[in-house]
């Protein structure tokens, strides 16, 4: 059996290796090759990665749900409420067995807060930020998914900071959106700045870009018992109490985050009942968070405009 990696992009090669390595047979697929008439003949798919741009993907969904194939599906799911109900609607309870790509739920540091007791927090702020320019060798943004008007913008790009913060703090609303946009690329976010607040009075912010030359992922859990400064590229969890900061520090390789993920989808494949590590994805648990990122996504409010040349 095996399992189809639908994108040949970086994500969609780095999917196909991890698999390979943890013992799989993977078959990657490039989008400009699908062909849906070929691949409702196969009768040897365990599952399918949909690696593809976010613009295309309720198709494979779709072709998924009715073969019953469980689905491990990059990040963000859609950019508008109706889309994310769509593509629920046509997983159906495939989603039980299917997967949401949000790999870094299983960062060292974050799998460290899950289990801690964060209900003294009352503010929060995370950060993410890198030039986009600098990426990847061979990568061109004005020709890549994140320049597209609709399904492109870091707010989507680098949703993977807002997913954290629903993970911790279920209850989180948003607010607002400020965003700084580009003079060449109308209605793509390069810089986003999001308010949430919850019921149990916290607040805090979410920040995003594809501006700071310096590539940093920090955060900031401030509680009456305890201020959590965490940065997730060092690796490490800054404590203070009130008697002087202790650091925490993990050992820490970014594959590992997508081999676990895959891990876990692979047992759900066997067995939707799996037990999986703390805030696994599946699925059929993300509806809320897609919700969140597409409300967020349809309130930017651009008040700004990026000097940066392509």
């Amino acid at each position: 059996m095996v399992i189809l990696v639908i994108g040949a992009g970086s994500i969609g090669r780095r999917h196909a290796d991890n698999l390979k390595a943890l013992g799989e047979t993977a078959e990657l697929i490039p989008w400009r090759s699908y062909d849906r008439a070929v691949l409702e003949k196969r009768d040897d798919v365990r599952g399918v990665v949909i690696a593809t741009a976010t613009q295309v993907r309720l198709e494979l969904v779709a072709l998924c749900a009715a073969k019953g194939w469980p689905f491990y599906i990059e990040k963000p799911l859609h950019w508008t409420a109706a889309g994310v109900a769509e593509i629920y609607d046509v997983a159906g309870d495939l989603a039980k067995k299917s997967m949401l790509g949000f790999m870094a739920r299983y960062h060292p540091v974050v799998q460290a807060l899950a289990v801690d007791d964060l209900s003294d927090v009352y503010g929060f702020s995370f950060e993410i930020g890198h030039d986009v320019r600098q990426w990847r060798q061979n990568w061109s943004f004005p020709e890549s998914y994140a320049a597209k008007s609709e399904g492109g913008g870091v707010l989507l790009d680098l949703c993977h900071e807002l997913d954290l913060a629903k993970a911790l703090f279920p209850d989180l609303a948003v607010q607002s959106v400020a965003s700084v946009g580009h003079a060449d690329f109308d209605g793509v976010d390069f810089a986003s700045r999001i308010a949430l607040t919850d019921s149990a009075g916290r607040t805090g912010t979410v920040a995003m870009d594809y501006l700071s030359p310096v590539s940093l992922r920090r955060s900031e859990l401030s509680g009456t018992r305890n201020l959590r400064n965490l940065d997730m590229l060092a690796a490490e969890i800054t404590r203070d109490h009130g008697a002087g900061p202790k650091v925490e520090n993990f050992t820490f390789d970014r594959n590992d985050m997508f081999r676990a993920i895959t891990r876990d989808w692979l047992a759900l494949i066997e067995d939707e009942t799996a037990v999986l590590t703390p805030l696994a994805p599946r699925l059929s648990d993300m509806r809320a968070s897609s919700d969140l990122i597409a409300d967020a996504w349809g309130k930017r409010v651009f008040s700004g405009v990026a000097e940066m040349e392509f």
